[in-house]
């Protein structure tokens, strides 16, 4: 840990600053300590598509080429480590264990990159918010039932490829079969797991 904080600073972000920029050279890596983050690409057209959501103990940037394929911005205060690649080059060659770890994650990025690619290619729009609420609840540290989702529903319509009326009115509908209880717009809970579960697959 001592070698590691060597190689590391700590940073501070702001709600609302983006702190990786696509395109740009990739000569840093960051792990999440705290907050939540919004990951995107943006359109030939230069509309923002969101990517993805990180949360506290997530890489971001480890599977990157010489260039970010995404950018980051903060949906709130975000807390950040961030490594420069020089270091972490010095780090494998100290630390073999570190080569597999860090492998780990790469592989996770490119298996959720997999699985956002059936969400949105494959699956009916209750299917995705189902999908997508399960995400939420098994990334939790918890594994709460009752799940705060840090973006808003702009940001959930547009990570799962429908608009902002459909998310709601789908929302509804969970609710009244009793699968979901909405207390507030960023708060829901999950009444029926294994109902979910079925959804998200299609059942």
């Amino acid at each position: 840990m001592v070698r590691l904080a060597q190689y590391s600073h700590r940073i501070a972000v702001a709600p609302g600053k983006t702190f990786i920029q696509e395109g740009e050279p990739a000569n840093d890596f960051f792990i999440v300590t705290a907050g939540h983050v919004k990951l995107f690409t943006l359109m030939p057209d230069g509309r923002r598509q969101i990517t993805g959501f990180g949360q506290a103990g997530d890489f971001l940037g480890l599977a990157s080429g010489t260039t970010y394929a995404f950018s980051a911005e903060a949906l709130g205060p975000l807390s950040l480590c961030r490594f420069s690649r020089t270091g972490l080059g010095a780090l494998r060659r100290e630390f073999p264990a570190l080569e597999l770890r860090l492998m780990e994650e790469a592989s996770r990025e490119l298996v959720q990159a997999q699985r956002r690619m059936l969400l949105l290619g494959r699956k009916t729009a209750r299917e995705r918010l189902a999908s997508f609420l399960l995400e939420q609840h098994y990334r939790s540290p918890t594994k709460a039932v009752a799940i705060h989702l840090p973006m808003t529903r702009t940001g959930i319509a547009d990570y799962l490829g429908l608009t902002i009326e459909t998310v709601s009115r789908t929302m509804n509908a969970l609710q009244r079969e009793k699968l979901i209880t909405i207390t507030q717009v960023t708060h829901i809970t999950l009444l029926n797991l294994p109902a979910l579960e079925i959804l998200s697959r299609g059942g």
